[in-house]
């Protein structure tokens, strides 16, 4: 039987928040990319939980990512576009920074966005669309990555797995919520399987030269595809638009180009728009909520499940038993502790 050990949440955090501190990493920096990892830990999310420590480490190695970079907001007055520049550091202390302006301009103005540029980005969306349900609103969240996929029909990788993710607020309970890559799956998936010596289903990805695989170092080496063929491959063509041109950031062949490599977290920029259902629906018949919460009770009355219940349901567990991880998990965060980068090939 396999040894596991039980840590509670802030234990596993504060082991996290240690390893990138002594990786060289500010407290700004630390704090969220722990808070980011733990939380997928915490909600069985094992591709984006402390599996992300070491690529988020050999980033800052490689020189990809200033590991003492200090956000800053540009509250741009009087717009419904909130700025932040994250200053060649981590997403996630730029989206921490700025989301509570976000809210407020959303909440003032039914509608805002909030502009992230010059971010490394390693993590789930999820965390991020569940802050902006956390303040009453209803969240988008997309970014691209680097070119790892192709497009339906093509033979060579354009696009990124380019996330896009979704969140409804809900009263009392957990926010609707979805995430997921416009690929077929996520390239952590299929380096888990690559790691395990699992082949990959078919219809994820093609080789180098242009052919189906289930092979995963074949996969690495030619391309994923996208979900549902054209449709997926449309919007991840849209988020390339939206969160990379419009915003003035690298597309996701910009940012290979840029690093020369997929082997390091992404370098590019991240676009959030936060929307007030209740001055969406001024003036029209009901309450937008309760409406909400009649479609919610329709779908799980049909016998469907609404998503993010798997996490949810993980998370509860968590909070109240604590995190479970392998040995070979504990040896990982303990060699990074005392090592540091110098753990990192």
């Amino acid at each position: 039987m396999t040894q596991t050990t039980i840590l509670p949440i802030d234990a596993l955090f504060s082991r996290v928040e240690a390893i990138f501190l002594k990786a060289g990493l500010n407290a700004v920096q630390a704090g969220a990319l722990a808070r980011v990892i733990v939380a997928g830990e915490r909600d069985a999310c094992k591709s984006h939980g402390i599996y992300r420590i070491e690529g988020a480490l050999r980033t800052v190695k490689a020189g990809k990512v200033k590991p003492d970079a200090v956000p800053v907001l540009d509250r741009n007055e009087g717009s419904a576009i909130v700025k932040v520049n994250a200053g060649g550091g981590f997403a996630n202390p730029a989206f921490e920074l700025g989301v509570p302006e976000l809210a407020a301009r959303a909440r003032k103005l039914g509608i805002a966005a909030l502009v992230i540029n010059d971010c490394t980005h390693f993590s789930a969306l999820w965390p991020e669309v569940e802050a902006v349900t956390n303040e009453g609103l209803a969240g988008l969240v997309m970014c691209p990555s680097y070119a790892t996929v192709a497009p339906t029909g093509g033979n060579k990788p354009l696009l990124g797995t380019n996330p896009f993710a979704f969140g409804w607020p809900r009263k009392d309970t957990s926010p609707y919520v979805f995430d997921f890559a416009t690929s077929v799956a996520a390239r952590g998936e299929i380096e888990l399987h690559r790691r395990a010596g699992k082949q990959l289903p078919e219809g994820w990805a093609i080789d180098a030269d242009g052919n189906p695989t289930t092979d995963p170092e074949a996969a690495l080496a030619g391309a994923m595809l996208p979900f549902g063929g054209h449709k997926g491959s449309a919007i991840g063509t849209m988020i390339e638009l939206l969160a990379g041109i419009m915003i003035g950031d690298l597309t996701s062949p910009e940012v290979l180009d840029y690093l020369g490599t997929t082997t390091l977290a992404p370098f590019h920029g991240e676009l959030i728009i936060a929307m007030s259902p209740e001055a969406f629906a001024k003036g029209r018949p009901g309450d937008p909520f309760a409406r909400a919460e009649v479609l919610f009770e329709a779908i799980v009355g049909a016998g469907a499940r609404l998503p993010s219940q798997r996490r949810f349901a993980a998370r509860k567990k968590s909070e109240a038993e604590g995190v479970s991880l392998t040995a070979a998990e504990i040896e990982q965060l303990d060699r990074l502790l005392d090592k540091g980068l110098d753990a990192i090939a």
